[in-house]
């Protein structure tokens, strides 16, 4: 389990800027925060360390299980809450319930991993689901998305286990890693990302620091070529 520290937001949506060499770059943009800490859960008392995020206001009437939650911390209901657990218990310093997080906890430059549901496509067939090909689109083809055959006859007279086919595609949990933070607005709480990250326009999303960031690429050094033979003309 991924053990970073990370907020709650919301995408925005996608958008492009221009870097320092002109180009320019896709990024999504993020609501991340501000978020209150709900509780604290550490390893002496709930045998792992962890930090409990509220994340925008909730509904004045909710269960009276969860009311109780926030009353017992004199906090307003919040509408989101989410568990994010801590690799070490000094992480848990600094820390304490009615605190609020921002987007600063980020920095431009850092990868991060963005938590969120895709999609729903509803039921599809195996073309768009699994990019199949299908057949010939000439007419008397007689064959064009059909899965085609799924299995053989008289041996071994089954369908094998994980055959790819129609159904459910889309609405799934889905974690994009290592995306970098273009820039960070503490101010608006915004953060700015660069690539495209899980769900639609408005859904929620979990952003966390990286926790298996590759390494920054390094330039290839230039090869020299002197004392080496020019080629024959």
């Amino acid at each position: 389990m991924a053990k970073k520290e990370g907020l709650i937001g919301r995408k925005v949506g996608m958008t492009q800027v221009f870097g320092d060499d002109g180009n320019h770059v896709p990024v999504t943009v993020i609501q991340a925060g501000p978020c209150t800490v709900v509780g604290i859960r550490t390893r002496d008392s709930h045998g792992y360390d962890a930090l409990q995020l509220g994340f925008e206001a909730g509904r004045k009437k909710m269960p009276k299980p969860q009311a109780g939650v926030f009353r017992k911390v004199n906090l307003d209901p919040m509408r989101i809450v989410r568990e994010i657990r801590l690799e070490k218990s000094e992480m848990l310093q600094g820390y304490q319930v009615g605190q609020v997080v921002t987007a600063g906890l980020f920095t431009a430059g850092e990868l991060v991993d963005v938590i969120g549901v895709t999609k729903g496509k509803g039921f599809q067939g195996g073309v768009k689901r699994h990019g199949w090909s299908g057949g010939d689109a000439t007419h008397g083809s007689m064959f064009h998305r059909a899965p085609g055959s799924i299995g053989a006859s008289s041996y071994p007279s089954r369908v094998i286990k994980g055959m790819r086919a129609a159904g459910h595609m889309g609405n799934r949990r889905v974690t994009t890693r290592n995306l970098r933070v273009v820039s960070v607005d503490a101010e608006n709480n915004l953060l700015i990302v660069r690539g495209a990250v899980p769900g639609a326009a408005n859904g929620y999303v979990l952003i966390r620091k990286a926790i298996a960031a590759k390494p920054e690429p390094k330039p290839q050094a230039e090869i020299s070529t002197k004392g080496k033979a020019k080629p024959k003309k």
